[in-house]
Protein backbone atom coordinates (compact mmCIF):
# COMPACT_ATOMS: atom_id res chain seq x y z
CA UNK A 1 0.00 0.00 0.00
CA UNK A 2 1.45 3.39 -0.88
CA UNK A 3 0.63 6.23 1.50
CA UNK A 4 -1.50 8.79 1.25
CA UNK A 5 -0.30 11.85 2.07
CA UNK A 6 -2.06 15.09 2.95
CA UNK A 7 0.56 17.32 3.12
CA UNK A 8 4.70 17.42 2.58
CA UNK A 9 6.44 19.60 4.14
CA UNK A 10 10.48 20.25 4.28
CA UNK A 11 12.03 22.91 6.42
CA UNK A 12 15.50 24.12 6.96
CA UNK A 13 16.97 25.81 9.40
CA UNK A 14 20.05 27.24 9.78
CA UNK A 15 22.24 28.66 13.06
CA UNK A 16 24.48 31.26 12.08
CA UNK A 17 25.16 32.95 15.99
CA UNK A 18 25.21 31.51 19.19
CA UNK A 19 26.25 33.98 22.24
CA UNK A 20 26.67 36.63 20.26
CA UNK A 21 29.62 34.55 18.07
CA UNK A 22 29.64 33.67 14.46
CA UNK A 23 29.18 30.06 13.41
CA UNK A 24 30.95 29.19 10.66
CA UNK A 25 30.07 27.21 8.76
CA UNK A 26 26.19 27.21 10.00
CA UNK A 27 25.30 24.22 11.40
CA UNK A 28 21.82 23.16 9.35
CA UNK A 29 19.15 20.67 10.14
CA UNK A 30 16.55 20.13 7.71
CA UNK A 31 13.04 18.55 8.52
CA UNK A 32 10.91 16.54 6.38
CA UNK A 33 7.24 15.88 7.44
CA UNK A 34 4.02 13.56 5.70
CA UNK A 35 0.39 13.94 7.42
CA UNK A 36 -1.10 10.60 6.25
CA UNK A 37 -4.16 8.81 6.51
CA UNK A 38 -4.04 5.73 9.20
CA UNK A 39 -5.33 2.97 7.52
CA UNK A 40 -6.04 1.50 10.84
CA UNK A 41 -8.04 3.93 12.67
CA UNK A 42 -10.54 3.62 14.48
CA UNK A 43 -10.03 -0.38 14.34
CA UNK A 44 -7.81 -2.92 16.16
CA UNK A 45 -5.62 -4.97 13.67
CA UNK A 46 -3.59 -7.96 14.84
CA UNK A 47 -1.22 -6.92 11.60
CA UNK A 48 0.29 -3.64 10.70
CA UNK A 49 1.65 -4.68 7.37
CA UNK A 50 -0.07 -1.78 6.00
CA UNK A 51 1.80 0.79 8.33
CA UNK A 52 5.39 -1.02 7.99
CA UNK A 53 4.67 -0.94 4.34
CA UNK A 54 4.17 3.06 4.70
CA UNK A 55 7.56 3.70 7.10
CA UNK A 56 9.51 1.41 4.19
CA UNK A 57 8.35 4.42 1.33
CA UNK A 58 8.68 7.31 4.03
CA UNK A 59 11.67 6.09 4.98
CA UNK A 60 13.51 7.51 1.44
CA UNK A 61 10.87 9.77 0.87
CA UNK A 62 11.47 11.91 3.79
CA UNK A 63 15.31 11.20 3.94
CA UNK A 64 15.78 12.47 0.59
CA UNK A 65 13.67 15.58 1.09
CA UNK A 66 16.27 16.44 3.99
CA UNK A 67 18.92 15.85 2.15
CA UNK A 68 17.85 17.74 -0.85
CA UNK A 69 16.92 20.67 1.22
CA UNK A 70 20.16 20.57 2.75
CA UNK A 71 21.70 20.64 -0.71
CA UNK A 72 24.61 18.07 -0.03
CA UNK A 73 25.65 14.81 -1.07
CA UNK A 74 24.24 12.07 0.79
CA UNK A 75 27.26 11.03 2.33
CA UNK A 76 27.71 14.66 3.69
CA UNK A 77 24.81 13.80 5.99
CA UNK A 78 26.08 13.38 9.24
CA UNK A 79 23.04 13.25 11.73
CA UNK A 80 19.35 11.66 11.70
CA UNK A 81 16.28 11.06 13.64
CA UNK A 82 12.65 10.02 13.16
CA UNK A 83 8.99 10.81 15.38
CA UNK A 84 5.57 10.04 14.63
CA UNK A 85 2.57 11.28 16.27
CA UNK A 86 -0.55 9.26 15.77
CA UNK A 87 -3.92 10.79 15.73
CA UNK A 88 -6.80 9.89 18.45
CA UNK A 89 -8.73 7.18 16.25
CA UNK A 90 -4.99 5.32 16.06
CA UNK A 91 -2.62 3.93 18.53
CA UNK A 92 0.61 4.24 19.95
CA UNK A 93 1.62 0.98 18.23
CA UNK A 94 0.76 2.23 14.83
CA UNK A 95 3.93 4.60 14.98
CA UNK A 96 5.94 2.17 16.14
CA UNK A 97 4.76 -0.25 13.26
CA UNK A 98 5.83 3.45 10.80
CA UNK A 99 9.33 4.00 12.30
CA UNK A 100 10.64 0.89 13.43
CA UNK A 101 10.50 -2.19 11.30
CA UNK A 102 11.40 -1.14 7.77
CA UNK A 103 12.07 3.06 7.92
CA UNK A 104 15.68 2.85 8.92
CA UNK A 105 16.92 1.07 5.78
CA UNK A 106 15.63 3.64 2.79
CA UNK A 107 16.78 6.93 5.63
CA UNK A 108 20.30 5.31 5.71
CA UNK A 109 20.45 4.84 1.80
CA UNK A 110 19.15 8.36 1.05
CA UNK A 111 22.05 9.77 3.78
CA UNK A 112 25.00 7.12 2.84
CA UNK A 113 25.57 4.19 5.22
CA UNK A 114 23.69 5.04 8.89
CA UNK A 115 25.56 2.87 10.73
CA UNK A 116 24.38 3.77 14.17
CA UNK A 117 20.03 3.25 15.25
CA UNK A 118 18.22 5.91 14.33
CA UNK A 119 16.95 7.97 17.22
CA UNK A 120 12.94 8.08 17.44
CA UNK A 121 10.07 9.19 19.13
CA UNK A 122 6.47 8.91 19.20
CA UNK A 123 3.27 9.93 20.78
CA UNK A 124 -0.30 10.72 20.12
CA UNK A 125 -2.00 13.95 20.27
CA UNK A 126 -4.27 16.36 18.33
CA UNK A 127 -4.09 18.99 15.68
CA UNK A 128 -0.92 21.44 16.32
CA UNK A 129 0.59 19.01 18.74
CA UNK A 130 4.88 19.16 19.03
CA UNK A 131 7.56 16.31 19.09
CA UNK A 132 10.71 16.47 19.45
CA UNK A 133 12.85 14.53 17.07
CA UNK A 134 15.98 13.42 18.55
CA UNK A 135 18.77 13.41 16.25
CA UNK A 136 22.67 11.25 16.93
CA UNK A 137 25.15 11.28 14.70
CA UNK A 138 24.36 8.47 11.79
CA UNK A 139 27.74 6.31 12.01
CA UNK A 140 28.20 6.40 15.75
CA UNK A 141 26.07 6.69 18.79
CA UNK A 142 28.50 8.24 21.31
CA UNK A 143 29.47 11.48 19.14
CA UNK A 144 28.19 13.86 22.01
CA UNK A 145 28.68 16.77 19.68
CA UNK A 146 25.70 15.79 17.07
CA UNK A 147 23.26 14.31 20.78
CA UNK A 148 20.44 16.82 19.37
CA UNK A 149 16.66 17.36 18.88
CA UNK A 150 14.03 19.24 16.54
CA UNK A 151 11.11 20.56 16.77
CA UNK A 152 8.32 18.77 14.18
CA UNK A 153 4.59 20.56 14.54
CA UNK A 154 2.31 20.73 11.97
CA UNK A 155 -0.73 23.59 12.88
CA UNK A 156 -3.65 20.92 11.35
CA UNK A 157 -2.26 18.14 12.16
CA UNK A 158 -2.50 14.86 12.65
CA UNK A 159 -6.15 14.79 12.97
CA UNK A 160 -7.88 11.79 14.24
CA UNK A 161 -7.44 9.89 11.00
CA UNK A 162 -4.12 10.61 10.62
CA UNK A 163 -0.06 10.35 11.61
CA UNK A 164 2.19 12.96 11.49
CA UNK A 165 5.46 11.51 10.51
CA UNK A 166 9.03 13.37 10.94
CA UNK A 167 12.61 13.11 9.71
CA UNK A 168 15.52 15.23 10.58
CA UNK A 169 18.86 15.02 8.51
CA UNK A 170 22.09 17.26 9.41
CA UNK A 171 24.79 18.52 7.93
CA UNK A 172 26.75 19.31 11.22
CA UNK A 173 26.10 18.68 14.83
CA UNK A 174 25.24 21.78 17.53
CA UNK A 175 27.11 24.99 17.16
CA UNK A 176 30.83 24.80 19.31
CA UNK A 177 30.32 21.59 20.92
CA UNK A 178 32.67 21.69 24.19
CA UNK A 179 31.41 18.65 26.09
CA UNK A 180 34.31 15.51 25.22
CA UNK A 181 33.56 12.48 24.10
CA UNK A 182 33.95 10.49 20.63
CA UNK A 183 35.23 13.36 17.78
CA UNK A 184 33.52 13.36 14.69
CA UNK A 185 36.85 12.57 13.04
CA UNK A 186 37.41 9.51 15.26
CA UNK A 187 34.24 7.38 13.94
CA UNK A 188 35.16 4.41 12.91
CA UNK A 189 31.45 3.36 11.81
CA UNK A 190 31.80 -0.40 12.02
CA UNK A 191 29.55 -0.70 15.25
CA UNK A 192 26.95 1.98 14.92
CA UNK A 193 28.72 2.89 18.42
CA UNK A 194 32.12 4.53 17.50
Amino acid sequence: MSAQIRKLIVSVEETRREMGREVSPPTRRALAIAVITNPYAGRYSESLDELIAIGDELGGLLGERCVQALGIAPEAAESYGKAAIVGEAGELEHAAAILHPKLGAPLRKAVHKGAALVPSAKKSGGPGTPIDVPLGHKDAAFVRSHFDAIEARVADAPRAGEILVAVAVTDSGRPFPRIGGLQKHEIKGEDGLR
